[in-house]
């Protein structure tokens, strides 16, 4: 898995060409298309197979019918800003990974009795960011953290050198990769 995962809002299809390019580019091999518009199942099923080599997975997966769709688009791990049980069932049985949006000891707990150690941590600024996820490590030394939502350039490495951080996701490695392309 990439240490980075950006989180990719593509629009309109035309912009999956411009948008992956710039991250192949800006060496991320990784995107995390969000469920947020109305083209994201078409842009992930395009992504997989013009970027082959690519980790493409979904992202914003709020139930289970999303999470059906993503992975007929052959989404390669899915994302969710909370907990969703249904989906993380249906992730199992398709052996997709699944990162479900965690913050407190009880959502933790769930994920944890669900077979889930990896859990994305949004937003990691308004719920304590670092110093939050060092305080759940304590009971959970298990559970390696995804810290998404004011995570940018100033504070990636601060993250990026714990090492229970899996990785850290953000909208605003798409800006950096594209205004690098230019």
């Amino acid at each position: 898995m990439d240490k980075l995962i950006p989180v990719v809002v593509i629009k309109e299809l035309s912009e999956t060409d411009k948008i992956l390019s710039a991250l192949q580019n800006y060496g991320i091999n990784c995107a995390e298309i969000t469920f947020r518009t109305a083209c994201a199942a078409e842009a992930i099923e395009y992504a997989v197979k013009k970027f082959p080599d690519m980790n493409v997975g979904a992202g914003t997966v709020i139930n289970a019918e999303q999470c059906n769709k993503a992975l007929a688009a052959g989404a390669k791990f899915i994302v969710s800003p909370g907990l969703s049980v249904p989906v993380a069932e249906i992730c199992k049985a398709n052996n997709v990974p699944y990162y479900p949006g965690c913050v407190t000891p009880t959502e933790i707990m769930q994920a944890l009795e669900l077979g889930i150690n990896i859990i994305k941590f949004f937003p990691a600024n308004v719920y304590g960011g670092l110093k939050a996820m060092k305080a759940l490590a304590g009971p959970f030394p298990q559970v390696k953290f995804i810290p998404t939502g004011g995570v940018n350039r100033d504070n990636l490495d601060e993250f990026l050198a714990w090492e229970k951080i899996y990785a850290v996701g953000g909208s605003f490695m798409v800006e950096e990769a594209l205004n690098a392309n230019k």
